[in-house]
């Protein structure tokens, strides 16, 4: 089959009829019209409302993991992962200027020995 023609209307608000007109190889009619609800109202993306570090996922790990945090504003942040004796083992994020939203790096420990790990977003 081959489409001949595409019309999206606008009924009324809030409600959107798609019809596509096709034609057989035999010459014979197929008309094909489907409809659908959608909202006539903007969602922005929500913004976070406060600074958070989150749980790695997945934990316990091997050898890899990510690592979310939300910025409720534009700012300066760094990424850091400790070990258990302090000792910093990872810069994911170096006091880079990040606009608010919801961020998430990758953090492989391929080259690291098993143990416990910090992380630390400032």
């Amino acid at each position: 089959m081959r489409t001949l023609k595409e019309v999206v209307k606008i009924r009324k608000p809030g409600t959107v009829a798609m019809h596509v007109s096709m034609i057989s190889d035999d010459l014979s009619r197929v008309m094909k019209s489907t409809g659908s609800e959608v909202s006539d109202k903007y969602e922005a993306n929500i913004l976070p409302t406060e600074f958070a570090l989150h749980q790695n996922y997945p934990n316990p790990f091997n050898p890899a993991t990510k690592i979310s945090f939300d910025l409720p504003q534009d700012s300066r942040v760094s990424l850091v992962v400790y070990d258990l004796l302090g000792r910093e083992v990872a810069k994911l994020v170096s006091n880079e200027f990040k606009v608010a939203g919801n961020y998430t790096y990758d953090f492989n420990a391929a080259s690291l020995s098993s143990g416990v790990y910090f992380t630390s977003l400032w």
